[in-house]
């Protein structure tokens, strides 16, 4: 059972403008709420107003998830619907009706990537292997957004076992909304494509290289990579201990985002990373908001690239290149002073020098796999015996499994931390000797893939992509949408910054999307009649 004894302090609530008490007014107003590109705020209003309940907010993503994604369009971002989320939401009423909301976060509909648990549903990771498997406790940031009143809609598409691109033998194929023929990115692509299509109101990602960030840019929204220790892992596969794995808030404004992450972040004894985060939370988020925030910031721009098999020369990196410059002259528009370019020595040959420990991982499935000690499932030769593991896409997923994980090249891995601590201090240098508030860079360098690549060998998906941000660990790094190429595909700017540094960022990107308002809904998912 939930922790349904909700209890929310009157100044925080205050603070964010949401009454202690529904409103009384009468709704003269007898258009029916409109979900498209709706807010938190909104949606509180409506409740307030009398407009709109939470049962009837629920329905309607539940109307457009039928429409869209599994007819019409078939983007086909859903794994799993909640069977209980209009009861969920009708609890929340009956409460709302006697004492107002609950909690910052009261009747707002949440979508959350198939790898984190949420109690009373299948946490499949996209792949048959897990169709079953029903974790009994909700992932802790999950517990803590159900306390916050929040309903958990369902659970996205995402890359199979959580790597890679959206794909999976559990669902099949997800589609861009922008553009049915081209990919959603990975491996939080389901909820990057669900918000795009207006499917709730907010998602959770989950970022190990680019997961959160890339499919962010790609579907249009804005995301959030915190800095390890904000948000627990604990009940999301692929967690504590692996330093990189990060659970993050995305939403269409940045406002929705900040407060997502008010509802997410937190100490986890679960999670001992959790303890650095400790005195790192002011207040709620929202404080940091300022649609003057970039005027007399410093942002340094980062030209060089640094994504993952890029082609600079290009006509596909030439089409966001030319994006890109439009946003650092509207950051100049905007008040900023910019830096233009900054240069980060031996940038590329650290970044080179990746390795992973994969003792890490195999630590993090055995603590995942424990939280569920009723599952068949309870080891990696459990997962190596499934008769469903020849299913996994792409095939090779498959060998990961049946082969022994590899062992730890240790020489190579210190490396890495010697160059990882190397260029962590050489960015933060720069940023000091140059005074910068944030640095800026392309969230990914080319337009999504075509399905088409990524669904034949080589499976190509990953064009594009930079990972500086998790090859560094202690970095704070959220995107928001910046425009759109001449192929009419959505295109993000990321900013990134120094440890615990989401505040300024989250001014920052605000103040950007406020002064240029970006986002656009995708056209094959309209308002329904």
């Amino acid at each position: 059972m939930h922790n349904r004894n909700i209890v929310v302090g009157a100044m925080l609530l205050a603070a964010l403008g949401v009454g202690a008490s529904p409103g009384r007014a009468q709704n003269k107003d007898t258009a029916p709420f409109q979900i498209m590109e709706t807010t938190i705020d909104e949606i509180h209003a409506a409740f307030k107003s009398g407009k709109l309940t939470a049962r009837q907010l629920v329905q309607a993503y539940l109307d457009r998830i039928a429409a869209y994604d599994k007819r019409g369009p078939n983007i086909n971002s859903i794994i799993t619907l909640n069977d209980h989320a209009l009861e969920d939401a009708d609890r929340l009423d009956a409460v709302y009706r006697a004492s107002g909301l609950t909690g910052l976060l009261h009747g707002i509909p949440v979508l959350v990537k198939d790898e984190i648990d949420t109690a009373g549903m299948p946490t499949t990771l996209g792949t048959q292997v897990f169709k079953d498997y029903r974790p009994p406790r909700d992932a802790f940031p999950i517990d803590k957004l159900r306390n916050a009143g929040a309903i958990i809609l369902g659970k996205t598409t995402l890359s199979e076992y959580a790597a890679g691109d959206t794909y999976g033998s559990m669902f099949g194929i997800t589609r861009n909304p922008y553009d049915l023929e081209r990919t959603v990115g990975g491996s939080s692509g389901g909820s990057g494509a669900a918000l795009a299509a207006n499917f709730s109101t907010v998602a959770i990602g989950e970022e190990t290289f680019a997961s959160i960030r890339r499919p962010a840019g790609w579907n249009g929204v804005a995301s959030l990579r915190p800095t390890p220790g904000l948000v627990s892992r604990s009940g999301m596969w692929d967690g504590y201990p692996s330093p990189t794995a990060q659970m993050g808030p995305m939403a269409r404004s940045v406002r929705d985002l900040a407060l997502l992450l008010d509802g997410m972040v937190g100490y986890d004894p679960e999670d001992p990373v959790t303890a650095l985060g400790i005195g790192m939370v002011n207040g709620s988020y929202t404080r940091s908001l300022d649609k003057d925030g970039l005027k007399g910031a410093r942002i340094g721009v980062l030209r060089e690239s640094i994504g993952v098999q890029s082609e600079p020369g290009s006509e596909d990196f030439k089409k966001v290149d030319a994006v890109f410059e439009q946003n650092v002259s509207e950051l100049k528009a905007a008040g900023a002073e910019v830096i233009d370019p900054i240069v980060i020595p031996k940038l590329k040959a650290l970044l080179a020098r990746r390795a992973n420990n994969p003792n890490n991982f195999e630590a993090g499935l055995k603590l995942y796999l424990a939280r569920n000690p009723d599952s068949p499932i309870k080891s990696r030769q459990d997962i190596a015996n499934s008769p469903e593991l020849a299913k996994s896409f792409p095939p090779t997923k498959a060998d990961q499994w049946k082969n022994p994980p590899p062992a730890l090249d240790a020489a190579r891995y210190l490396d890495y931390l010697q160059a990882r601590e190397e260029l962590m201090f050489t960015v933060l240098k720069v940023m000091a000797d140059n005074n910068l508030d944030a640095i800026v860079h392309k969230t990914v360098e080319h337009q999504p893939t075509l399905i088409e690549e990524g669904i034949n060998p080589p499976y190509s998906s990953n064009k594009g992509v930079p990972t500086w941000n998790t090859f560094l660990v202690y970095a704070a790094s959220m995107t928001v949408p910046s425009g759109f190429t001449t192929d009419n595909l959505p295109v993000g700017i990321t900013f990134f910054g120094r440890p615990y540094s989401e505040p300024t960022l989250l001014k920052l990107a605000y103040a950007y999307e406020q002064t240029t308002h970006h986002r656009a809904p995708a056209k094959t998912a309209p308002a329904l009649p």
